[in-house]
């Protein structure tokens, strides 16, 4: 395993002003900055050297705990970042990865920021993920994903990657599961992030071989070809043959698969002991298959070619944020879990429950005690931020807007006693007025709502009603407060903006 890691790094001057962030993890308010992340300058930018700098420190750090990171940059969005550690076995790359975690917010601390670890701390800005580099190798080191430069003659290679795509689409609703969290809610399909469709990307020269295998049998390979640069002094440069698509939520990359779904904030473990023992499932099925066959070979190429043509349904190589897509999964009966509640809901089938017991690794009792911490951590996080939400509400940004409203009005009465009658300020008096009642009117709804979901009885019920109450009542209240941010004046506005939080270092 290989976890990379991405971050938001937030000056502490501004996050410690924002009880939001402070309390969960991410900004409950904020009207966008009027520049995002259009110009791309981030990422391809060079590192601010005060970031250089907390990513100096950061690796001695990491060294001290024997994790080497073999990458750090910018990340898409401003102010965000990415680590990624060399790879090592799962265990110990998990290990890394929450020590990892615990590090950057040490070291952020020292350098003046706040290390934001939650998939979307800023809204319409891109969130951050922690991409599951995850391969299969034997005990003396041969990576069994590694395809060769002629697979379809790689016989263990072709096992191995079937085994893992069947392991896939026999259990989609594990793998969704393993990466629901309130945060990622935020994240999944919104194009910036895997949708919550979980489908598995070959890329051009295994989907030709797939295609060979359920038509019959694979006898060729394709070749990668060369990329012309256009410049008579370059010479002509060697063209993998693989391929990457960052909207795939599980893409075969060179010689391992990429679970792109997990949260950053999450740990690796949950992701990969269950992908862990539904590929050993299905490798349980090849062995028992192979072991009874006169002839290995061609009892697996016979299993190959069956299996290419069950599973067809789960490969797709094109564009997951596509609508198109989204009605094309449907067809395919492939499922698309949007929410952690769903999400949480699809794990205690029979299927689900079985896989686990039979290779003792989860009794039914520890599954279903994993899916009810998982309820709980649900309804806790949902309603610490709806708490927050009328906090910050009612004590900063209700009396910001009410202070500017005084002033508006004072200045219609003004011009007025004066003998005239500015257009500006009575227009401005009327959208305050209407904006604030706005928002008054969803606090008022917001308390409700976190009232009446917590007499909801049973924590699946609980964990509805908080989705389906306070979520939307929040959204209402933000609506409001981000519309009141736009116009209010700057002087009063309690809440350090986007643009300073993602641009001021």
């Amino acid at each position: 395993l290989g976890s990379e890691q991405e971050y938001f790094l937030v000056d502490a001057s501004f996050a410690n002003r924002r009880m939001d962030l402070i309390l969960t993890g991410r900004t409950l308010f904020g009207a966008p900055s009027p520049k995002g992340q259009e110009m791309d300058d981030q990422y391809f930018g060079t590192l601010h050297d005060r970031v250089g700098s907390f990513m100096a420190e950061l690796n001695k750090a990491l060294w001290k705990l024997g994790i080497s990171a073999k990458t750090q940059h910018n990340e898409v969005s401003p102010a965000q970042y990415e680590i990624a550690p060399i790879f090592a076995t799962v265990n110990v790359a998990t290990d890394w990865n929450q020590l990892t975690m615990e590090t950057l917010c040490n070291v952020a601390e020292r350098h003046g920021f706040l290390c934001s670890l939650h998939e979307k701390p800023f809204a319409g800005v891109n969130g951050s993920g922690k991409h599951n580099n995850w391969s299969m190798g034997t005990d003396d080191g041969i990576n069994l994903l590694d395809p060769g430069h002629t697979p379809h003659e790689n016989e263990i290679f072709m096992v191995f990657l079937m085994s893992v795509i069947r392991a896939v689409d026999k259990f989609p609703e594990l793998l969704r599961a393993t990466v629901a969290s309130p945060g990622n809610d935020h994240r999944l399909g919104a194009n910036e992030a895997p949708p919550a469709i979980v489908s598995v990307f070959l890329g051009e020269q295994l989907q030709d071989i797939y295609d060979q295998l359920a038509a019959g049998s694979a006898k060729r390979s394709k070749k990668g070809g060369e990329i012309k640069l256009g410049v008579s002094s370059l010479p002509p440069l060697p063209k993998d043959c693989t391929d990457r698509n960052r909207t795939s939520p599980f893409a075969f990359t060179g010689n391992r698969f990429e679970f792109r779904m997990v949260g950053s904030s999450q740990s690796t473990a949950g992701a990969n002991f269950v992908l862990n023992t539904i590929v050993a499932d299905v490798l349980g099925e090849v062995a028992g298959h192979l072991e009874k066959a006169k002839n290995v070979n061609t009892a697996a190429q016979k299993l190959l070619s069956k299996w290419a043509k069950e599973h067809k349904r789960v490969i797709f190589n094109g564009d997951n944020y596509s609508a198109a897509w989204e009605k094309e999964a449907k067809k395919r009966g492939l499922p698309n879990i949007k929410n952690t509640v769903d999400s949480l809901g699809s794990v205690m089938t029979k299927a689900n429950v079985d896989v686990f017991q039979r290779h003792k690794v989860l009794s039914k009792t520890e599954l279903s005690a994993r899916v009810e911490i998982l309820y709980e951590y649900y309804i806790n996080s949902i309603t610490i931020e709806g708490r927050t939400t009328l906090d910050m509400a009612r004590r900063h940004i209700q009396p910001a807007a009410l202070a500017y409203l005084c002033r508006t009005a004072e200045t219609v009465n003004s011009a007025a006693a004066a003998g005239v009658k500015s257009k500006a300020a009575t227009a401005s008096l009327k959208e305050l007025t209407a904006l604030t009642d706005h928002l008054a009117a969803g606090l008022a709804k917001l308390e409700k709502a976190i009232d009446k979901s917590g007499r909801a009885s049973g924590t699946a019920r609980h964990a509805a009603a908080c989705r389906d109450l306070i979520i939307p009542a929040m959204d209402e209240v933000r609506a409001a407060a981000d519309q009141l941010e736009t116009i209010v004046d700057a002087d009063l506005w309690p809440l350090p903006t986007y643009a300073e939080m993602l641009f001021m270092r």
